[in-house]
């Protein structure tokens, strides 16, 4: 459907107009990134002492790239670029692993993030009158936040439950009529395997769209949320020293996620070698964020691998398409030698009618050699106490994904209900020769 936009100007422009605004959005970054002391340091290193230096595009590549590890040492403010007075907020990663990761928003900085937030809700023909329930978590998290301001900016009524109380949220979607939720994939799938406990039915609810972010989740995951709930579900990425949701967004034809190039640098890269990859390639997505003066971030490693879909999206915007984030490249498993990517799984045993909302892929040590053990839930009406029937589907199971990761890994069937399950980030992989990711 061509026409549904928020900022015609900037969603249409030409490549060449959308090529000078971001070299001038470009500079406007370096020179901010100048008055940090890790920016000063490592940008004099490769010859740009102003951002003046910077003459094209091109010269973009002789920049270094900027990693996570960068961010940890640069903690708590070796990445501010504004006085402390001008800083109105803060987001910062977990730190689970380590340092947290932190990002600093002036003001502005924030109202051109809610302006891209509110983008990426028209781009999926979200308007106002819409009831907007927003089930991911609010704090240092970016991912309630980022929609919330957003939503209210378009005219939704936003419910800002957060994460979490599943027999809270039936009641909210069903006293408030929801028509718009925002959750992870794997929370959407729980909710429908709790509603009939809870005492709920479809027909209870108003329910026409999720958004779904902040785990990657393959196309089947799409289809199988869409098909539970007679609903569109749109994917969407982001990233929190990206700002966080509405990097990238999908819009109303579902042909991949527009990333927001106006306010984006992006760059698809091989992961080894860190020289581009042509479009339709999957490599590592290396992005420049232009629209934050407080934390500028230049050439970001992400980790996580995608692709550029070579041409036009039918809905008349400029941004180039990404693919679905296939995982990371710190996601990937090696099996006695063999690479095998959490999503190759994913994607096969979504296939398949007879499996559950969930699943978990644990990797041990048998001997000298490693054991992938794929545990899944199976369908109610599936389950049985026929060994014959359960080893047929266990076959089945084996044979496919063997056909995809040339592994054979030993498959468990559980009754629905029986896998742990997280009301935040799905924890898909228990990695026991080493950390759980």
């Amino acid at each position: 459907m061509i026409g549904l936009y928020h900022d015609r100007e900037i969603e249409t422009m030409d490549k060449e107009a959308l090529s000078a605004l971001q070299l001038l959005r470009y500079k406007k970054t370096v020179a901010d990134a100048l008055k940090t002391p890790f920016y000063k340091k490592r940008l004099s290193n490769v010859g740009l002492e102003s951002a003046e230096d910077l003459r094209s595009l091109a010269d973009i590549k002789n920049i270094p790239f900027t990693t996570k590890e960068d961010l940890r040492e640069a903690y708590p403010f070796g990445l501010m670029a504004v006085d402390k007075e001008e800083v109105v907020r803060m987001h910062a990663s977990s730190g689970t692993t380590g340092t947290p990761t932190v990002i600093y928003q002036t003001q502005r900085d924030l109202d051109r993030w809610t302006d891209l937030t509110t983008r990426s809700l028209v781009s999926v023909g979200c308007h106002k009158g819409d009831i907007f329930q927003n089930m991911m978590t609010y704090g240092l998290f970016t991912g309630g936040m980022g929609l919330h301001y957003g939503a209210e900016k378009l005219g939704m009524m936003v419910i800002p439950v957060s994460s979490g109380n599943t027999k809270r949220q039936f009641q909210l979607m069903k006293d408030f009529g929801t028509t718009v939720v925002h959750a992870t994939p794997s929370y959407m799938l729980y909710l429908y395997s709790k509603m009939e406990e809870f005492g709920y039915k479809l027909s209870d609810f108003k329910l026409k769209k999720a958004l779904v972010g902040a785990e990657p989740h393959s196309e089947e995951i799409r289809k199988k949320i869409e098909n539970l709930f007679g609903i569109d579900a749109y994917n969407s990425y982001g990233l929190s020293e990206m700002n966080g949701p509405s990097v990238a967004f999908e819009c109303d034809q579902k042909s991949g996620m527009h990333l927001w190039e106006d306010s984006y640098y992006m760059e698809i890269v091989n992961e080894k070698t860190l020289e581009e990859v042509p479009d339709g390639e999957t490599g590592e997505l290396i992005l420049s964020i232009l629209i934050r003066t407080a934390t500028p971030i230049l050439r970001y490693r992400t980790r996580d691998l995608t692709s550029i879909i070579p041409g036009p999206c039918s809905c008349g915007r400029i941004s180039r398409r990404i693919s679905r984030i296939k995982g990371r490249t710190d996601d990937m498993l090696i099996i006695n030698g063999v690479n095998v990517f959490p999503s190759q799984i994913e994607e096969v045993i979504m296939k398949m009618p007879e499996i559950g909302t969930n699943y978990r892929i644990v990797v041990k040590k048998n001997g000298l050699l490693d054991k992938l053990i794929v545990q899944t839930e199976v369908g109610p009406s599936i389950f049985s106490d026929d060994a014959r029937d359960m080893n047929a589907l266990k076959r089945r199971i084996i044979d496919n994904l063997r056909a995809s990761i040339t592994i054979s890994p030993v498959v468990e069937l559980h009754e629905p209900g029986v896998l742990p399950v997280q009301e935040g980030k799905a924890i898909r992989v228990v990695d026991e020769r080493g950390e759980s990711k």
